[in-house]
């Protein structure tokens, strides 16, 4: 019987699509490299290096770990210089990241979503791709009206050691909530990243108004639909 749920978060609980974000996104982080004196072309760049460094992670360290040592390693950064940028990245995330919410459509349907999960009982995961800090992911919920208290776990790149669409960050959220696949149901809007889940059994609800398939894989299989239904789906569940 299934009594959690795990939602991912961009593109699924949060209306937005992946261009728009990672342009806007990656026009305001420019700022501070350049605030830091970076040429902003060669920090993005180095970005994006983490980025896949983390997604090839092993689970051998936390995908904070990976990000910032291939971060570092780009752009020839001393321990002293490499604490002064992951504090100013934070407190980007904290403060200027908001900008990014203009790109984002607004709904009450997640905040009804969750709230009524858990007065039924049932258990809640944010399963977002461990890509970002704490404070990336907490201003994002914002955006929604929700925080990280509203979950029993969120994934951050501090607390995982794997990434979409690697089935072992699946399998190290169930050993962190205490949980077997039959118990679980993982909503998300990627076919490949968040559809995976069902390769350890973890049953799955694809929703579609930013669907995310890039190798045209065949999604007939999957449970799907609008936000909006997948709404109207979760009503059913009872703890």
């Amino acid at each position: 019987m299934i009594d959690t749920v795990m939602f991912d978060l961009d593109g699924t609980l949060l209306r937005i699509t992946q261009d728009e974000f990672i342009n806007t996104y990656f026009a305001e982080l420019s700022k501070v490299f350049i605030r830091l004196g970076f040429d902003a072309k060669a920090a993005i760049k180095a970005v994006w290096a983490g980025t896949k460094a983390m997604i090839l992670n092993d689970g051998a360290v936390t995908n904070k770990t990976r990000f910032w040592y291939m971060f570092s390693s780009e752009m020839e950064l001393s321990g002293e210089r490499l604490i002064e940028v992951e504090a100013a990245c934070d407190s980007f995330y904290t403060n200027e990241f908001n900008i990014v919410k203009t790109v984002a459509e607004p709904t009450d349907i997640p905040r009804r979503v969750i709230h009524s999960l858990k007065a039924k009982g049932l258990a809640v995961v944010l399963a977002t791709n461990p890509l970002f800090p704490p404070c990336a992911v907490e201003t994002r919920l914002g955006w929604l009206g929700l925080s990280a208290n509203d979950f029993i776990l969120v994934t951050d790149y501090s607390n995982s050691s794997y990434c979409k669409p690697n089935p072992e960050y699946y399998r190290e959220i169930l050993g962190k909530i205490g949980k077997t696949p039959p118990q679980c149901l993982m909503v998300g809007n990627n076919a490949r990243e968040d559809m995976c889940a069902a390769d350890l059994g973890i049953d799955t609800y694809l929703v579609t108004d930013f669907l995310e398939n890039e190798t045209n894989a065949d999604i007939s299989a999957f449970k799907k639909g609008t936000l909006a239904e997948m709404e109207k789906y979760l009503e059913t569940f009872r703890s």
